[in-house]
């Protein structure tokens, strides 16, 4: 694995840091020795507060260090890792060898990713190789309300539904993948494939692949709020084929 872009010797100078922290998008920076071992880590806060107070661009580094810093053994067991990262503050930690060496870099992000992907832990595992948009996903607006992707995966999503008072999805069926609901908050009217039920906070729905199936919210004040996991072999939205729909988004 490469981690010179995270990198720095400890003499380079602030200005310097500020370039590799642009670089690696990251907003931090590893100091290292010319051994390689470990000097601190400089965050691009760091280094604001340290303009702040008074030092330049040309000051070296280590002068905006703002202490100790938390790291990682290679020998350290998983529950102290995560231990690490349950504090606010810590948003990545350098892991090194006994001898203090840079061995490679972990982000929060990352460890959350390779979690939800269920990867065997593996302090030497190239992390940057994790796409972190697996748990960091946009909110999408549709005219009935909208969802959030919280986690995706070659096997799997996972989403969060608001159904608006009033308001219901399309009738609809998917080729490539079978959902799982379970209904968080609210109630309504579920139709699945020639059955239809009411549902409310705690019901299950499971919904194979090619079910006709269509979810309505009758209230006029509570949202309905679902949450939902997809297993198959494609998530993407052109697998929605609608039979019928309120707002006029049937397929040609």
């Amino acid at each position: 694995m490469n981690l010179t872009k995270y990198t720095l010797h400890e003499n380079a100078t602030i200005l310097e840091a500020l370039k590799q922290i642009e670089l690696n998008k990251k907003g931090f920076v590893i100091l290292i020795n010319t051994n390689e071992v470990v000097k601190g880590t400089l965050t691009d806060g760091d280094i604001r507060r340290s303009l702040l107070k008074g030092k330049g661009l040309s000051s070296f580094a280590c002068e905006a260090l703002s202490g100790e810093f938390s790291f990682i053994n290679v020998n350290d067991s998983f529950d102290k890792i995560i231990g690490f990262f349950k504090k606010s503050k810590i948003g990545f930690l350098p892991i090194v060898d006994k001898e203090g060496k840079l061995v490679n870099v972990l982000t929060k992000v990352q460890l959350h990713t390779a979690l939800l992907e269920g990867l065997e832990w593996d302090c030497r595992y190239d992390f940057s190789l994790l796409d972190g948009h697996t748990i960091d996903h946009e909110i999408y607006n549709r005219p009935w309300g909208y969802y959030k992707t919280v986690f995706l995966s070659d096997y799997s999503r996972a989403k969060i539904i608001q159904v608006n008072p009033g308001e219901e999805l399309s009738l609809q069926e998917h080729k490539k993948r079978e959902e799982h609901w379970v209904i968080v908050k609210g109630e309504g009217v579920m139709t699945i494939g020639e059955s239809v039920r009411d549902v409310n906070e705690g019901s299950y729905i499971y919904i194979p692949k090619g079910c006709k199936h269509r979810v309505s919210n009758n209230s006029q004040s509570i949202p309905l709020m679902i949450s939902e996991v997809q297993l198959g072999s494609y998530f993407g939205e052109d697998d929605v084929i609608r039979y019928e729909d309120k707002y006029g988004r049937l397929d040609s």
